[in-house]
């Protein structure tokens, strides 16, 4: 039942047998010499795919979306991606071809453009920001010795996997990545990372590319498992590129799907409000250690809630112990004047010492407290607060992010509260 279920979780639906017959699949094009270097490569273990009969359905599958799609290339890759589509659908070419269009937008938009190096890099600089949001030891390690993902996830993401596992792997993995959302093979990725961490960790930058050039063997289900408690623990926000396909807006508006799981629902959602993620550069951004988050998932994830128009606001009931600290480094006198509930100060212009430690202050002891929950780092200089953070993830801290736009984006809410005057 896999290759109907997965087509049924793509939203495949209509004609696809007289759109696919529609297509010519016969009239040479100048991808067809690549495609046929590609074929005999591509998980030929495989007593279907390795026949000449799935030679044949290889090539018509592959020239039928190249055909389709003139806007996008062929890339070496899209017939690893191709793969486990044909093999469920070994008999329904029409079906394998209609999974494969609809995967590829959703998990691959624009990667397949002739120039998709600015997709991609957004993409890795992403994938960095997790692992230094999950493992910083990992990640501090990783980046001391130019371990970068540039030199190893790229056929990871491209071929969403299928380059680097069986396919019996690939079956495993996907019924879950096609449950999440497009953010979700991030999650994969840190997961992955975590299997040869130790030797990762102990390793320098010639072992590590040799470790990778072959991958060692993953334990699929340890990888599902471990990739959606790191989705858990994702705000929505910080895995937010702009070069991902916009969200279409749910055509059901009577909640009929919230059956979905909750690592389905992509983020931002439609409408964009002022308190979503902006875009910025993809230089600044690859300049920060840490990911952004929107201002609406803050307020989600401290559980405010906005009562009348600006009055002071009150917690939610359910709430027992907080899930984030907010960390607000901006000086003393700009605190006092209105900062979000719960958070504390710790300046950043006497934050660290000469050797990057901490300085020991009134709330040091809070924020030890608090490593290992999501930490927000709150300033107003967006340079400072990227640096706060890069010193935190330094000291090992997990799941350090930033508020995107800073206070200000914080201050039309009516959500910061004045400290009642001492008497």
């Amino acid at each position: 039942m896999r290759g109907l279920t997965w087509a049924a979780l793509l939203g495949v639906e209509g004609a696809i047998h007289a759109k696919y017959d529609a297509i010519d699949k016969d009239t040479p094009i100048p991808t067809d010499r690549q495609i046929e270097v590609d074929i005999p490569r591509c998980h030929q273990y495989d007593e279907l795919l390795s026949s000449p009969e799935g030679h044949a359905k290889f090539r018509r599958v592959l020239k039928a979306w190249v055909v389709s799609h003139p806007d996008l290339v062929y890339w070496q890759g899209l017939d690893s991606l191709c793969a486990p589509f044909l093999y469920l659908n070994f008999n329904n070419e029409a079906l394998a071809y209609a999974c494969m269009s609809a995967f590829i937008p959703k998990y691959l938009y624009n990667f397949f453009l002739k120039d998709n190096s600015h997709v991609i890099q957004e993409y890795l600089t992403v994938f960095s920001q997790m692992i230094a949001f999950h493992d910083p030891e990992l990640s501090n390690h990783l980046n001391e010795i130019g371990f970068i993902p540039d030199l190893y996830a790229i056929p990871w993401f491209l071929t969403m996997f299928t380059h680097v596992f069986p396919l019996h792997k690939i079956f495993h993995l996907w019924d879950t990545l096609l449950l999440g959302n497009s953010s979700f093979p991030f999650c994969i990725g840190v997961a992955i990372l975590q299997q040869p961490r130790d030797r990762l960790l102990a390793n320098g930058f010639n072992e590590c590319i040799l470790l990778f050039s072959d991958l060692p063997e993953i334990d699929i289900e340890r990888c599902v498992r471990e990739s959606i408690n790191l989705f858990c623990w994702t705000p929505k926000s910080a895995t937010y590129r702009q070069h991902a396909q916009l969200p279409k807006p749910s055509s059901d508006s009577s909640g009929v799907r919230s059956s979905a799981p909750y690592f389905s629902a992509e983020c931002p959602d439609p409408p964009k409000t002022d308190l979503s993620r902006e875009s910025i550069p993809l230089n600044d951004l690859k300049s920060e250690v840490s990911p952004r988050i929107s201002a609406e998932d803050l307020i989600d994830l401290c559980e405010l809630t906005v009562t009348g128009h600006f009055k002071t606001p009150t917690k939610k009931t359910k709430s027992s112990k907080p899930k984030l600290l907010v960390v607000d480094i901006r000086n003393s006198e700009d605190f006092i004047r209105g900062h979000i509930a719960g958070s504390i100060n710790i300046p950043f212009s006497a934050a660290f010492t000469a050797e990057g430690e901490l300085t020991q202050g009134p709330y040091t002891a809070m924020l030890q407290n608090f490593k290992g929950k999501v930490i927000v780092i709150v300033g107003h200089v967006a340079k400072h607060t990227a640096e706060f953070a890069a010193h935190l993830v330094k000291m090992k801290y997990p799941r350090i992010c930033i508020l995107d736009g800073g206070i200000n984006k914080i201050k039309p809410t009516g959500l910061l509260t004045i400290p009642s005057p001492q008497i």
